[in-house]
């Protein structure tokens, strides 16, 4: 098994946008291996508390024993972000930190089925407990529905080629490996000299769905939003063009000085208001060039930033 090691990105960024600071309240919605919740917790030093998330057991056991030195300052719990609103005070946090990716480990560990340059079951659950697998969409989704999601969420032109030729060999023999299902794609697709692989976007977009996380990502927004104290900030790291643009339609909802009737914002109908949140960058965040060449994985990554007003 893989050792949970994070290497949490746009690190430096993220502390510039939280400030964490002795005596306050910080919560992280994705913990992962514990590498933004080690620096937030060093930066509130001597008496900062935080308090962490994630769906998945192993990077909890990982982040315990790594930050144990903190005893009572860290509180974990094995569950989406989208629920924090239970676990936390309505304006009783200083800062949140969600971190939308997939770490390192999981894509790393076969057996989690992430990914496909390792051969593995398809999986792609954070959460184990989660009844629904990889292996279930493709071998029992039609056509249709296949390729709306790698083209909503994979962004692939070619979707309805991939999602027949899916549907052909799984009508032979059933997919079960994430390398069965890589060969499928290349098959209907050939790399022919392109960077990425042609089954990139079919494994992201089906470990989206299997995770639930653009509406898991909205109901988080809220409910971080809903537990920040005036003054309090959010950061929010994306690794998806479709997750940046729900955080940034989010953001600028907050920090327009007006609302909308209706939904549709027409001059007509705006009603004049105080802005609710300031962003601290108008444009995303990305990771700067010494941190590509240390992590390469950091390459999609974007930081938006808000404070709460």
């Amino acid at each position: 098994m893989t050792e949970f090691i994070h290497e949490p990105v746009l690190l430096e960024e993220v502390l510039s946008a939280l400030q964490p600071a002795s005596g306050g309240l910080y919560v992280d919605g994705t913990v992962g291996g514990g590498g933004h919740a080690e620096a937030i917790l060093e930066a509130s030093n001597p008496d900062g508390r935080l308090v962490a998330f994630d769906r998945d057991d192993l990077a909890l056991a990982a982040t315990a024993r790594r930050l144990a030195r903190f005893g009572g300052r860290l509180q974990l719990h094995r569950e989406s972000f989208a629920g924090l609103a239970k676990r936390l005070a309505k304006a009783s946090c200083d800062g949140v930190l969600l971190d939308l990716g997939v770490s390192s480990p999981q894509l790393d560990e076969a057996e989690r089925g992430f990914s496909f340059q390792v051969e593995g079951p398809l999986d792609m659950r954070m959460d184990r407990r989660q009844p629904v697998t990889a292996e279930q969409l493709v071998n029992e989704l039609e056509t249709g529905q296949l390729a709306t999601i790698f083209w909503e969420l994979g962004g692939i032109r070619r979707s309805r080629r991939i999602a027949r030729a899916i549907v052909e060999q799984r009508d032979m023999q059933r997919l079960e490996t994430t390398t069965q299902l890589a060969e499928t794609v290349e098959r209907a697709c050939p790399r022919r000299g392109a960077r990425t692989h042609p089954a990139t976007g079919v494994f992201q977009a089906l470990r989206m769905v299997v995770n639930d996380e653009l509406d898991q990502a909205q109901a988080g927004l809220d409910a971080a939003w809903s537990v920040l104290k005036p003054g309090g900030r959010l950061a929010v790291i994306t690794f998806h063009s479709g997750e940046d643009r729900l955080v940034k339609q989010f953001s600028r909802g907050l920090a327009k000085p007006y609302t909308v009737r209706g939904g549709i914002d027409v001059p007509e109908l705006r009603e004049p208001r105080e802005p609710l949140a300031r962003e601290l960058s108008r444009k995303a965040i990305r990771p700067g060039a010494a941190e590509l060449e240390r992590n390469p994985r950091s390459r999609s990554a974007q930081l938006r930033a808000l404070e709460k007003l």
